[in-house]
């Protein structure tokens, strides 16, 4: 990759990560350019050559997928969701969300599980028994930013496991890690919902603040509040277990209600030096504040 491209994927980055943070807000292309110094007129061209869909298919889909997840994981009125996910109408939004999904949100939510599906790398598992984990092991605990150099990885989920092992051996020839670094995982997809090819995962470590972008790999913050945690020892395909207890368990036993962002895995060992059934996996699921 030569630095011209470098500099482009960079600042198309940049602007999807804008976006997946600011659903809610004025995503208009005129914004967005600003954002990737580029020229309106430029830049849409350049994100749909990158990206692989319009600025405007790409926002309208985030925005309908956020929506879907909220109606599965909450109980906030369709109303509100609407206003969340960046429409000014309930009618707007019902019309859009029937034209992606087929149905209107009030039928999408009656017609789902009460337990929603997980954005994890553990969601292609089947039903399974939750005998290993109990609510008891699920411990609210408050988690400072940390600064994560990551790839995102898009496509099936099946594939992150290659991706993430790519990623750490890129991290391992820089020298970045060291006892206190962490490997974090962020699926910011429902299978069920976005179509396989375009879900998004981000294979992260830990950085100093000294860490700049090089090449594919961007920067972001991870964590920020309070989150529920409950640990995993076993193979990442039975991860849904754990997702199905903290959402459909705990959740409404608690009495909180998940923040609007995805949760995110840190792993504690790796796949290619340990059995399957000694991998440990934390998950997190970020709260609203109390």
């Amino acid at each position: 990759m030569n630095p011209t491209q470098d500099t482009y994927r960079h600042r198309i980055l940049k602007v999807q990560l804008h976006i997946q943070e600011h659903l809610d807000e004025d995503l208009s292309l005129e914004r967005l350019a600003r954002i990737a110094h580029f020229s309106p007129f430029h830049f849409h061209r350049i994100f749909s050559a990158l990206v692989g869909e319009s600025v405007h298919d790409h926002v309208r889909r985030l925005r309908l997928e956020s929506a879907a997840i909220l109606l599965k994981t909450s109980d906030r009125p369709v109303t509100q969701i609407a206003f969340d996910t960046g429409y000014d109408t309930h009618e707007s939004f019902s019309r859009a969300f029937r034209q992606m999904f087929g149905v209107s949100p009030s039928q999408f939510r009656a017609g789902q599980r009460p337990v929603p599906s997980t954005v994890s790398t553990g969601l292609q598992g089947e039903e399974i028994s939750m005998s290993t984990s109990t609510t008891a092991d699920v411990h609210v605990r408050n988690v400072e930013p940390m600064r994560v150099a990551f790839v995102r990885h898009v496509g099936p989920y099946e594939n992150v496991v290659l991706a993430l092992q790519r990623f750490l051996h890129w991290a391992g020839q820089r020298g970045l890690f060291g006892p206190d670094t962490k490997v974090i995982g962020i699926g910011h997809d429902d299978p069920h919902i976005t179509p396989a090819d375009k879900l998004r995962f981000d294979c992260c470590v830990t950085v100093s603040k000294e860490f700049q972008p090089e090449g594919e790999v961007g920067v972001q913050t991870v964590g920020g509040g309070e989150f529920a945690v409950l640990t995993h020892r076993g193979p990442y395909e039975k991860l849904g277990d754990c997702y199905r207890l903290l959402y459909g368990t705990w959740l409404p036993a608690s009495g909180r209600e998940p923040r609007h962002e995805p949760p995110f895995e840190v792993y504690h060992n790796s796949p290619g030096n340990t059995q399957p059934e000694d991998l440990l996996t934390e998950i997190y699921v970020p709260l609203e504040p109390r």
